[in-house]
């Protein structure tokens, strides 16, 4: 396929299962606590009103991790799939591994981990160069800068670009997510008719017998290999 517009659309939405072979714990795997703290709370508005300087030490430790970690096959893959399809990967990660692997067309739905963004304008948004973001780190108008993440509670701004995205898509491939989180989860209902969709996860998938949907039960990274053979052969 020479034309990018004879190429169909790959559309991958990634949670973090994703990121979980690169050795990146999930909230799931702290048991939901963070040094006796709930993490839901930690990454919330009111904990960042209750404890500013807790919250950036929790973010500071996730992106120190990230800093640690790289890429796994199923990161790569995705990247090898730009050769024949138009790929369009839409994140429930705040990872920069799709971004380190090569994948060229991005959408984070919750944010980005090492990035930060001003508290008085939602628009100025900058890189963190390393890992710590501290108390008095100000934007251009002089407020202090949060993570650039979407906090549990808040709106996601990119779900609407999203579903655009979803719609246009010739395949669907949902990998590492259990789609119980809203709205990602609802980005199914934005896949066109007929268009088939593929769930790589190694757990049991309460979706056996849809006639659309093909479940790999495999990891992220044997799982992208197996869907690439699949659907070259298809």
């Amino acid at each position: 396929m020479s034309n990018l517009h004879e190429m169909k659309k790959l559309v991958v939405l990634t949670g973090a299962g994703m990121s979980a072979e690169s050795g990146l714990r999930t909230f799931r795997d702290m048991g939901g606590l963070w040094e006796e703290h709930d993490v839901y709370e930690v990454a919330s508005p009111g904990g960042w009103q209750r404890d500013r300087a807790m919250v950036l030490r929790f973010y500071d430790e996730r992106r120190k991790q990230l800093l640690e970690t790289h890429p796994n096959q199923g990161h790569l893959g995705l990247v090898e799939l730009e050769k024949d399809f138009e790929v369009w990967i839409v994140t429930q990660n705040v990872d920069d591994l799709h971004e380190r692997a090569g994948s060229t067309r991005i959408l984070h739905l919750h944010g980005e981990l090492r990035k930060s963004r001003s508290t008085a304008d939602p628009e100025l948004v900058y890189d963190i160069d390393g890992w710590e973001l501290k108390e008095g780190d100000l934007c251009e108008k002089g407020s202090q800068l949060r993570p650039n993440v979407v906090w549990f509670g808040e709106a996601v701004p990119a779900i609407e670009e999203a579903a655009r995205v979803v719609s246009r898509a010739d395949i669907f491939v949902i990998i590492g997510t259990s789609m119980n989180v809203y709205p990602a989860a609802g980005l199914i209902n934005y896949v066109p008719e007929h268009v088939p969709i593929f769930i790589i996860d190694p757990n049991e998938v309460p979706v056996a017998g849809h006639p659309r949907i093909r479940v790999i039960r495999k990891k992220a990274g044997e799982g992208v290999l197996k869907f690439t053979e699949e659907i070259k052969d298809a």
